[in-house]
């Protein structure tokens, strides 16, 4: 029976589709939402978005049944950018149509916003309050959760809103809600972040009188007030009282006691605790280790940051933060040669790359090592990838050519162009899905990289791709010196030399497959393809979705393969054709690619599911201060 549906649903769009091409055509609303609303219903939420696009296309408002079908169909896919997509067509419901959404989508949309780590979600924040605001307007009820999910996304902020807060509390109460235990360390998370002690000890009684269990994030909060008033000891004291009341203390305890108490410069205790909390054999042991290396940095004590940093590279997958702490060490001590090593070990490895910190500090090493000629290297690397040269360095840098009697250093005009490794990379991206638009001036076009933020190999892609094709980006996209911060969504600047890409894989604004793909299947494009569009199954097989086309382009693609001794099967499933590599052929299609597949890259390539990671010996940077917020409760 379930076959015979999806049967029908791609025969009514494909007929749908064939219709809208015909000359004799003449658009019926009727007809589009009978369709799009049966595709949204049964999941189909490429093709009901489809439906929904050549709607607004024709200058037609949607019916309240396909925004509201098409939301729910959104939130039923957790993956990608599906939250993304569902606060757009429920603000498209409300803006553009005037309809008034029911209570439930409201409430689903609402719990889908605070349903993931505090860190992660507190940027859901605007649209929480906007539907907060649609409930209160339109005098739907406000559930006791939208509250306490209000002042939970609010206690995360960078910056808290203490008056929002109160009003939000004054509110529940009159509403008739008693504030949780959750609610409750949420407002001392707020209160902590602003070293405000009185009231957080305040909260803290309040928890105290309830006479339940006491939880691990109320002392979080405890020991951050007070390290930010310049007590670390008596953070120290309230996170051995949480052991001696035999709470556990998890990840994030020890995150923030390791975090406060190096930054008191406290080494032997600070050394303790993170013995005690390696040994706990707890992952996410990142954070704890870096905050070490900071101490040790500051403390000029090179010897042990360096014994650190080993320790951490076996426990851990490595970051650009640590290297570049590593250097930093390096060239503090006056050891050139070794973080010269460090340097070029960096820039080959994807995972890692350099950036403008880790350039100006191997570029201050060399000038105090008046190595004027590498210096110069260094900088010429940083003038091509448009970094920002610290002034004092390029006057030193500039002092020391001239006494080599060599022309003094001037910025460098930037000659922009694609290099291979950039072209190839490119290519495996659009293969992958992807996109480049036109640009106002004729001839000009825009890359936009999309990466899924729920998925550990698009995490690291991200990261990489900025750091490779950071000159081309545009100055707000280039403006992230911490990788962790770096948007999971960014794009070029304008430029003709997109414009060769653009013809090629585009035509009228939709993915084709260019007539000569069949020669550009290289090693690395395969790479970049698989790492982008593809993944690997927990049978060992390896797919790869092909991003537009006919199925002529697909069978070219398919032809070069196997040329290449590389068999393949295809497969048609929705829009999209998927490529699909079996036993031993995927064996030999890895071994193709693996010199240009990203370090550590294949613990994460599994398809999203329970199976994916790295081991029991590695571990993802992965940030667990933070708590998670479901169905108004806090973890």
């Amino acid at each position: 029976m379930g076959r015979w549906i999806i049967d029908v649903l791609v025969g009514c769009f494909q007929v749908f589709s064939w219709m809208e091409r015909q000359h004799w055509y003449r658009f019926n609303f009727a007809l589009a939402t009978r369709v799009a609303d049966f595709l949204g219903r049964e999941g189909k939420v490429e093709k009901c978005r489809e439906m929904f696009e050549a709607m607004v296309k024709q200058g037609r408002v949607p019916a309240e049944s396909t925004f509201h079908i098409l939301t729910v169909a959104y939130l039923s896919t957790p993956r990608g950018r599906c939250l993304e997509h569902a606060c757009t067509i429920y603000n498209q419901m409300i803006q553009m149509g005037g309809y008034k959404p029911r209570l439930s989508l409201h409430n689903s949309l609402f719990r889908a916003l605070v349903s993931k780590t505090g860190g992660t979600a507190k940027h859901n924040l605007r649209q929480a309050e906007f539907i907060y605001h649609n409930l209160v307007t339109t005098n739907l009820e406000v559930h006791k959760e939208v509250y306490a999910g209000l002042i939970w996304l609010h206690s995360y902020q960078d910056v808290i809103d203490r008056d929002r807060i109160i009003a939000l509390r004054k509110e529940m109460k009159q509403a008739g809600f008693d504030e949780s235990i959750d609610v409750l360390v949420s407002v001392m998370r707020a209160f902590s972040k602003e070293g405000r002690v009185q009231e957080t000890e305040a909260t803290w009684h309040e928890i105290l009188q309830r006479g339940s269990e006491l939880p691990a994030q109320a002392y979080v909060c405890r020991m951050e007030v007070y390290a930010r008033t310049g007590e670390s000891m008596k953070s120290l004291d309230i996170f051995r009282e949480m052991k001696r009341q035999s709470i556990p203390p998890n990840v994030a305890t020890y995150h923030k006691i390791i975090e406060i108490i190096a930054n008191a410069e406290e080494i032997d205790v600070a050394e303790q605790l993170m013995d005690e909390f390696s040994e706990s054999h707890m992952k996410h042991l990142m954070p704890a280790f870096l905050a070490l290396m900071y101490m040790y940095l500051d403390l000029d004590m090179h010897e042990k940051l360096e014994l650190t940093f080993s320790k951490c590279l076996a426990r851990c997958r490595p970051n650009r933060i640590l290297y570049t702490i590593y250097l930093e060490s390096l060239i503090r001590a006056g050891n050139v040669e070794k973080a010269e090593e460090v340097f070029d070990e960096m820039h080959k490895k994807g995972t890692i790359g350099t950036n403008a910190k880790s350039c100006n500090i191997m570029l201050r090493g060399y000038i105090s090592a008046e190595d004027y000629q590498k210096a110069e290297k260094v900088y010429d690397m940083m003038c091509k990838k448009k970094y920002d040269v610290q002034e004092d360095l390029l006057e030193e840098l500039q002092t020391g050519l001239r006494l080599g009697k060599k022309v003094a250093v001037k910025p460098k005009p930037v000659s922009m162009k694609l290099d291979q490794e950039q072209r190839e990379i490119l290519i495996g991206l659009l293969l992958g899905g992807t996109q480049i638009e036109s640009h106002a001036q004729r001839g000009v076009h825009i890359v936009h990289f999309k990466f899924q933020e729920d998925s550990d190999t698009h995490s690291v892609l991200r990261v990489h791709i900025h750091e490779r094709f950071f000159e081309w980006l545009t100055s707000a996209s280039r403006s992230f010196e911490d990788e962790s911060k770096i948007p999971y969504e960014f794009s070029t600047i304008p430029h003709l030399h997109f414009g060769f890409f653009a013809d090629q894989f585009f035509l009228k604004g939709q993915p084709v497959l260019p007539k000569l793909i069949h020669r550009w299947l290289s090693p690395r494009v395969l790479a970049y393809w698989f790492m982008f569009g593809g993944f690997k199954l927990s049978s060992g097989d390896i797919v790869l979705k092909v991003s537009g086309g006919n199925s002529e382009g697909v069978e070219r693609i398919v032809n070069s393969l196997h040329a290449q001794s590389l068999p393949s099967k295809v497969k048609r499933k929705g829009q999209f054709f998927w490529i699909g590599f079996q036993g031993s052929n995927a064996d030999s299609f890895w071994k193709v690619i693996e010199p240009y597949v990203l370090d550590g890259f294949l613990g994460l390539t599994t398809q999203e599911s329970g199976t994916a990671g790295s081991g029991d010996d590695q571990e993802t940077d992965t940030d667990s201060d933070d708590d998670a917020h479901k169905d108004g409760s806090e973890e």
